[in-house]
């Protein structure tokens, strides 16, 4: 198989005057997998140390960063003195450290970082270092045991509640890592001592294997065999699952020493293993590889061979050769600072207010193409803009302002004007102006105002005596009746004694008279409350024309 690298040593350690009661037995195997087209993934299993590193970036090579990591760390493989946590934690910072001076020589890696989980030995326990999300487990007694606490967002909901472990396996977000060692952020790895004993498996991987592998599974490969049979089949049971990241597993066993009291020497075929970025060592080539499986699942073999692609059905077809998408990109932490986040946000509002200034502008514009008919102080209006209203906002004005007078105009004329006559134009509201003008009430003329008053007559009665003429005795003179204006009501008769023709009528004639008289004031009178009914009228059509 592409990039992987197994070998299955034994550490056989002593004291400066005794040697220790354990010693560890260990094997490591790292996979590029079955859709990575390099292997970003780094390890190293020695007699004092064991350590994974998973490098983060993709295209900033991450691969450089888990290598580096690596070198780093592999230092402290020798039998530990004095205190073995501040060993790990200084060998953490110097990683960071290199890392760093990495990035500034070649800008081209900046973003790039690693997770790295270490397990320093000296004997009796280990020491333990742990930064991201690779994982380090203890197999006691029949039972699996998770001893380093992922630095992730999933682990994060895992402790609030809001998941479960299974559900993490598939979340869509299970690939963002809080903590990594990239360079530039300060490393603040957990620290913490296990204690061991004769029996016990100690197995350190990748999220490759752990991410897709659940804890029965894990036990159940850990349960049985040699370590580089475990590495084997936790390798094949990864990529079997569908892990499409590196898988690197590590796996030692905790014996008694067979060479306790003797002192620190170690065999020379005792060779530490680097595998996967790291590797820079040849493989052992092996002799008889079906005797790493004993006892368990008797047909498998002991190399792997290489994988085929098998690409399902629909899926991308350069996922092998180019894979441009990869998922470590996407991991959140670690990252570089950015920088001129502020400008940014700032650009963004400009370009924000900009936009909505030109669609206020454009609104603006439209309504200054529309017109309405309304009133205005009385009269009819043309106005410019829309007939509505916006707080703090001025959405029309008169344009043109007639003569025309709403109190001229048929009530149901006036009642539209008041709500506001819509036109499709300038021209349209002309001719809506021009046809309310036609259809108001005209003025009265300039003649009828003052019409002429007539006098009321006066009557003047007169009477004869019916049969008068002459043959009386002692002469008779001619008979006069003299009436005065009918407002003295008084009348006189003079004459002498009629003859001839009997005796003048003295009470009829005064009443003739005085009816006279009382018709001719009734006549006056009307004719007065006629004139001022009139006068009334004209002044109120004035009023409305003026």
């Amino acid at each position: 198989m592409g990039d992987d690298t197994t070998d299955d040593r034994s550490g056989d350690t002593t004291g400066d005057s005794t040697g220790p009661p354990m010693r560890l037995e260990f094997a490591a195997l790292s996979d590029v997998g079955r859709v990575r087209k390099d292997n970003q993934d780094s390890g190293y299993a020695g007699p004092w140390v064991l350590t994974v590193c998973d490098g983060v970036g993709g295209a900033a090579r991450g691969d450089i960063a888990s290598a580096t990591a690596v070198q780093q760390l592999r230092k402290l493989d020798e039998r530990p003195g004095g205190d073995m946590l501040a060993q790990v934690a200084g060998a953490l910072h110097r990683a960071h450290d290199r890392i760093a001076e990495l990035v500034e020589e070649d800008p081209n890696l900046n973003g790039t970082s690693t997770t790295a989980t270490v397990a320093l030995f000296d004997g009796t326990r280990v020491a333990i270092g742990h930064v991201g999300d690779s994982r380090a487990y203890l197999y006691r007694e029949g039972a699996l045991s998770q001893l380093t606490k992922d630095h992730t967002f999933v682990q994060s909901l895992i402790d609030e509640g809001r998941i479960t472990e299974e559900e993490s396996r598939v979340h869509p977000h299970r690939n963002l890592i809080l903590k990594a060692v990239d360079g530039i952020h300060e490393t603040e790895p957990d620290l913490f001592f296990v204690d061991l004993a004769p029996g016990d498996r100690l197995f350190l991987c990748s999220d490759g294997a752990c991410g897709v592998l659940d804890d029965t599974h894990l036990a159940d490969i850990l349960s049985t065999g040699t370590p580089d049979f475990a590495v084997v089949e936790l390798v094949r049971a990864s990529l079997e699952a569908g892990s499409s990241d590196n898988v690197t597993c590590l796996v030692a066993d905790v014996l008694e020493s067979d060479t306790a009291g003797v002192g620190d020497a170690v065999a020379p075929d005792l060779t530490p293993l680097l595998v996967g970025a790291a590797a820079d060592l040849p493989r052992r080539s092996r002799g008889a590889a079906g005797s790493l499986f004993r006892g368990h699942r008797s047909g498998d073999t002991g190399e792997l061979e290489p994988v085929p692609a098998e690409i399902p059905v629909g899926a991308p077809g350069y996922a092998i050769p180019n894979d441009p998408i990869d998922p470590e990109v996407a991991r959140y932490a670690p990252r570089p600072p950015r920088r001129f986040a502020w400008l940014k946000r700032l650009a963004v509002l400009v370009v924000l207010i900009g936009l909505l200034w030109a669609a206020a502008g454009a609104a603006y514009a439209w309504t200054q193409r529309q017109y309405y008919v309304g009133e205005h102080d009385g009269h009819v209006t043309i106005y410019r803009g829309v007939d509505a209203s916006l707080p703090g906002l001025t959405m029309n004005r008169p344009y043109e302002e007639s003569n025309i007078s709403l109190d001229r105009l048929h009530e149901i004329d006036a009642r539209a004007v008041r709500e506001g006559i819509e036109s499709n134009s300038l021209d349209d509201a002309r001719r809506t102006l021009a046809k309310l003008g036609e259809e108001q009430t005209p003025c009265p003329e300039e003649s009828d105002e003052a019409p002429t008053k007539t006098p009321a007559p006066t009557e003047k009665p007169s009477a004869t005596p019916p049969g008068g003429g002459g043959g009386g005795t002692g002469g008779g003179s001619e008979g006069e009746v003299s009436g005065t204006d009918s407002d003295s009501r008084t009348s006189n008769v003079t004459g002498g004694s009629v003859t001839g023709g009997g005796p003048v009528q003295q009470d009829s004639v005064m009443d003739a008279a005085k009816a006279a008289s009382d018709s001719a004031v009734r006549a006056g009178a009307s004719v007065g409350s006629t004139t001022a009914r009139t006068d009334v009228g004209h002044s109120a059509v004035r009023a409305d024309c003026d």
